[in-house]
C-alpha cells in the first residue's frame, strides 16, 4: 500500500505550536507534502525540519515568509526537482524559486507538492496565478508522458485554488465572480483532468458527494458550519488512481482541534 497525505499548513511554525508534530507522530502516510511553510529550513524546529524516520526536502520560496512546499518521504527520494527544472522554459522561471512546486522520484512514483497561486479577481495576484497556470498545464502534460515512458506513475498532491465544481464548495453562487471559482480557472482544471488525463482520487471515490470540504475560513463559523471549499487535492495518474481503495479528508474533530486553515487530504493505494 502507498498512502500520500497532502496539508497546506498555513506556516509550519504556526502549526508545530498548534499540534502538527502530534498529527505527524500519528499519521500512517508514507509521503506527505506540504504547502504554505512560510519558513526557510533553517527557521524550522528540527522536530519538522528533519524529523525522525522522514526525509524532509524543503523549497522555501525567495519571498521570506510566503509559500514555500516540502515533502516528507518514508524511504530516500532517488530525485529531487524545485520548480518545474527548467522543463517548462523560460516562461516556468518565473517560479522556480517562488516556492510553490517540489517534486520527488520514489520508487515507481513520482509525488509533487503544488500550491497554486491564491490569486484575487481583477488584481495582479490574479495575473500571476494565470501566468502559472498557463506554464503548469503543459508541463503537466509533458511530467505524464515522461512517466509513462519510464514505467512511472505520478501523484501531485497540494493546494491547488480551485474549486472544480458546484459540489466543491458549500456557497457556490455567492462566489462565481471570485478567485477560486471563476470560471476561466474550472475551465484550466477541467483541462488537467480531460487533456493531461490526470484524476481527482477523492472525487473519483466520492463523485456524488458534497465536498469533503478541505478549507474552511477562520472568519465566523464556517468550520462548524461546514461552509468549506474542496481546494486541496490529490491528483494522479489513472492507471495509479484505479488502484486507490480510499481517500478521504482528515477533518479535526472541533474548531479548536485545527493546526491550520485547512485539513489534510489522504489516499490510499494498492500498490
Amino acid at each position: 500500500m502507498l498512502t500520500v497525505t497532502s496539508a497546506n499548513v498555513n506556516g509550519l511554525r504556526a502549526a508545530v505550536k498548534k499540534g502538527f508534530v502530534e498529527w505527524l507522530g500519528r499519521t500512517e502516510a508514507d509521503v506527505i507534502c506540504l504547502q504554505e511553510v512560510r519558513a526557510e529550513p533553517g527557521q524550522l524546529p528540527e522536530e519538522v525540519r528533519e524529523p525522525e524516520g522522514w526525509h524532509a526536502v524543503h523549497a522555501p520560496a525567495a519571498a521570506k515568509g510566503r509559500a514555500g512546499v516540502s515533502v516528507y518521504s518514508r524511504r530516500a527520494p532517488e530525485r529531487v526537482q524545485v520548480g518545474f527544472g527548467g522543463f517548462a522554459g523560460p516562461e516556468g522561471e518565473e517560479f522556480d524559486t517562488a516556492g510553490r512546486y517540489l517534486e520527488v522520484d520514489l520508487p515507481g512514483v513520482t509525488v509533487a507538492s503544488l500550491y497554486l497561486p491564491s490569486g484575487e479577481a481583477g488584481t495582479e495576484k490574479q495575473e500571476e496565478k494565470e501566468r502559472f497556470m498557463a506554464v503548469f498545464l503543459p508541463y503537466l502534460k509533458g511530467l505524464a508522458t515522461r512517466a509513462a515512458a519510464e514505467g512511472r506513475e505520478v501523484v501531485v498532491c497540494g493546494d491547488w485554488n480551485i474549486a472544480h465544481r458546484e459540489a466543491d464548495l458549500k456557497n457556490w453562487k455567492a462566489n462565481k465572480k471570485n478567485s477560486g471559482f471563476l470560471p476561466e480557472e474550472r475551465a484550466w482544471l477541467t483541462r488537467v483532468f480531460d487533456e493531461a488525463a490526470y484524476v481527482d482520487v477523492v472525487r473519483a471515490l466520492h463523485p456524488d458527494e458534497e465536498g469533503p470540504y478541505s478549507w474552511w475560513s477562520y472568519r465566523g463559523r464556517a468550520f462548524d458550519n461546514d461552509a468549506g471549499w474542496r481546494i486541496d487535492l490529490v491528483v494522479s495518474s489513472p492507471r495509479l488512481a484505479g488502484r486507490c481503495v480510499k481517500a478521504y479528508v482528515e477533518r479535526a474533530a472541533s474548531h479548536a482541534e485545527r493546526w491550520s486553515d485547512h485539513a489534510p487530504v489522504t489516499a490510499v493505494f494498492d500498490v
